[in-house]
């Protein structure tokens, strides 16, 4: 049997046991799949610098030399409204917002309030409103209580990972896929793993979806439209470009993976942050790179696409002493894709005078995070109501469910 009819006989479920790298996929749906994808950005991004409050008269005061420019200046943000505008960095998010794909979502926070990467991401991936509380995430919890009509009865999840991160652990099944960097394996030798496998139902079915799933991810593309447009940023960006590849591959896949999930690194800018140029400006311009890559690979699926981009808390509103900022409270948040009702700000916005900053120091929070996941997870996976509020987020009564952030 030569390796591409192993691969079609192998039960092509997207899946395997490879483990090594970070992304997280699951679930199906019936008629029109809609996709959700969500990033989450590990370090506590400076909400300010992403999104500067450019139209708040205390903003620049505040800022120092932390301060992105008004539009239209010199290095100036993108402008979103009379209040808000991106990153210079952040060009294709602005193009979605002109194109009614992207919500910016503003003073927002998780529960957490103490300012400890290690707690702030836990709470953030578990959907309790304290750390520790549990050793499941909000995410799988929540494609555990999806419609049946929405799933199917195969593994809900892969994860490109070395393990799956902790908002996608749960009682619904995931499995994983990882890049190689060790040399391909002939066709002789695959055949002689199957001969081996062939006699274990386990271990036979385990090989197979491995193989699939590799086969997927691998897949040539023809198609210069696909190919991520941060690959030619340099090293950081040819690594966010192989995680990105395989994400739209899987979620282009008819009976493939309905949620992704996956991480990038590098938000605690304690040290020479920077303002429009810098550290922080080309780190952004790495991840806009990285999201224009993805609705290019997603190719048509885009148009039914969520992505949401979520940090574990944002940083503090002044420099510190060494050109970066601290640990902080709130901060901005990201809903972006062709299901997107976009093209606004959502923010309860407490203003920036140093009476309004939150523990006189911190941006205050004034939305909860968990109103956003809420509404996304009612309106893209269709998680019942009662689930929301007892298994998927409990304890978020106050956080009442924010409505209207998808098309149609």
């Amino acid at each position: 049997m030569k390796r591409r009819e192993f691969l079609t006989t192998g039960a092509l479920a997207a899946g395997g046991a490879l483990l090594s790298s970070r992304v997280t996929f699951a679930g199906t749906a019936s008629g029109k799949k809609p996709r959700l994808v969500f990033i989450i950005l590990r370090g506590a991004l400076d909400g300010l610098a992403a999104v500067p409050a450019c139209g708040d008269p205390g903003y620049a005061q505040l800022r120092g030399d932390l301060a992105i420019g008004r539009p239209g200046t010199d290095g100036g943000a993108l402008a979103l409204d009379g209040t808000f505008g991106l990153h210079p960095s952040l060009a294709f998010m602005r193009q979605s917002y002109a194109a009614r794909e992207l919500i910016v979502f503003h003073a927002v926070a998780s529960p957490y309030r103490d300012r400890s990467h290690f707690d702030g991401q836990n709470v953030l991936e578990t959907g309790y409103p304290q750390p520790h509380a549990v050793q499941t995430g909000w995410l799988n919890r929540a494609l555990a209580v999806i419609p049946a009509a929405r799933a199917t009865e195969r593994e809900r999840g892969i994860s490109i990972a070395p393990t799956a991160p902790l908002v996608m652990r749960g009682p619904a099944a995931v499995t994983s896929w990882s890049p190689s960097h060790l040399a391909p394996l002939d066709d002789d030798t695959l055949q002689r793993i199957s001969d081996l496998y062939s006699h274990d139902a386990a271990l036979g079915q385990k090989l197979a979806e491995a193989l699939a799933a590799e086969a997927i991810a691998a897949e040539n593309t023809a198609d210069a439209d696909e190919r991520p447009l941060l690959a030619k940023r340099g090293k950081p960006g040819a690594q966010y470009a192989e995680v990105v590849k395989a994400a739209a591959r899987f979620l282009r896949q008819e009976d493939g993976p309905l949620v992704a999930v996956f991480d990038t690194m590098g938000w605690d800018t304690h040290f020479n942050e920077g303002g429009a140029k810098g550290q922080l400006a080309a780190r952004l311009a790495t991840l806009d790179a990285a999201l224009g890559g993805l609705r290019a690979g997603l190719g048509p699926v885009w148009s039914s696409t969520a992505v949401f981009l979520a940090t574990e808390f944002g940083r503090t509103v002044a420099e510190n002493g060494t050109r970066g900022t601290d640990h902080g409270t709130a901060t901005a948040a990201y809903l972006l894709g062709g299901a997107v009702k976009g093209g606004r700000v959502v923010a309860d916005w407490p203003g920036l005078t140093p009476r309004g900053l939150y523990q006189d120091r911190d941006l205050k929070p004034t939305l909860d995070l968990r109103a956003v996941m809420k509404g996304l997870l009612a309106e893209q996976l269709g998680v019942p109501r009662r689930a929301l509020e007892s298994s998927v987020f409990p304890d978020s009564g106050q956080a009442r469910t924010l409505r209207g952030l998808l098309r149609g």
